[in-house]
């Protein structure tokens, strides 16, 4: 049996008198679309920041396709497959769509920095327009990303996220900030995106619409442990998620 993409074991991380991961056992297979849902301050972020190597634990080992990447740094993490996106995306506001992408593709080349060899140039403006046509970003690719909206600029940040095809891509929020007219159909063009990878993503979210419409799996938090892991039609239907995460709504 292969080991599974991801493996979280025993993750302890504390700050101070605070009490961020408790035991974390995580197991994620390849390919699964899989949300975490958490008030603020139940060990989300936390848990998404040692695995992208933001921070390290205190105790407990992170494995990816069964090799430990435990507390090794975001580059280096990024070199092996493992990438994310950031609830305020972090774009080159001066720059525009094309340009932040060109960068992207270009930081991805693990050869090196090179881009202006003719050849090497071509093939990053060619992934970046690829990049372009599949997040239907094609009208905005020479505009400064100063002038986008918001559902615009989490698209651009995920697609700079995708420029290395990264095995695990974490999104924090990928709706934030988002209007509510807006949100499903970036949530459509994301999932969209996304099916032309192989990747298993990882969504951190609040909105519990999106999370019951995009996600093959839910894992909820409270106080850095883990209360229920299942479907999101279990999940949601939790009486601890309910009291502790979601209110009682589903």
């Amino acid at each position: 049996m292969s080991a599974p993409l991801l493996e979280a074991v025993g993750l302890n991380k504390r700050f101070g008198a605070v009490v961020a991961a408790q035991d974390l056992n995580i197991s994620v297979p390849a390919g699964q679309r899989l949300s975490l849902i958490g008030s603020n301050g139940a060990g989300k972020t936390t848990f998404v920041n040692m695995v992208t190597g933001y921070l390290r634990p205190d105790s407990g080992q992170i494995r990816l396709l069964g090799k430990d990447v435990t507390g090794q740094p975001p580059r280096v993490l990024a070199r092996q497959g493992i990438c994310r996106s950031f609830q305020i995306p972090q774009l080159f506001l001066e720059l525009t769509v094309l340009e932040n992408l060109l960068v992207a593709v270009t930081a991805s080349n693990p050869h090196g920095l090179s881009p202006w060899r003719s050849s090497q140039r071509a093939d990053a403006v060619a992934h970046a327009h690829e990049l372009l046509a599949r997040f239907s970003l094609e009208a905005t690719a020479h505009k400064p990303v100063s002038e986008l909206a918001g559902g615009v600029r989490k698209l651009l940040d995920i697609a700079m996220a995708l420029a290395r095809h990264p095995l695990l891509l974490l999104l924090d929020e990928p709706t934030s900030a988002v209007s509510v007219d807006e949100k499903f159909v970036t949530m459509e063009r994301l999932m969209q995106a996304l099916s032309h990878e192989q990747a298993t993503v990882f969504f951190v979210e609040h909105d519990m619409e999106i999370v019951s419409r995009f996600s093959e799996r839910v894992i909820a938090f409270y106080s850095g442990r883990i209360i229920a892991d299942g479907t999101a039609t279990d999940v949601l239907a939790n009486e601890d998620v309910q009291r502790h995460v979601t209110g009682g709504a589903v």
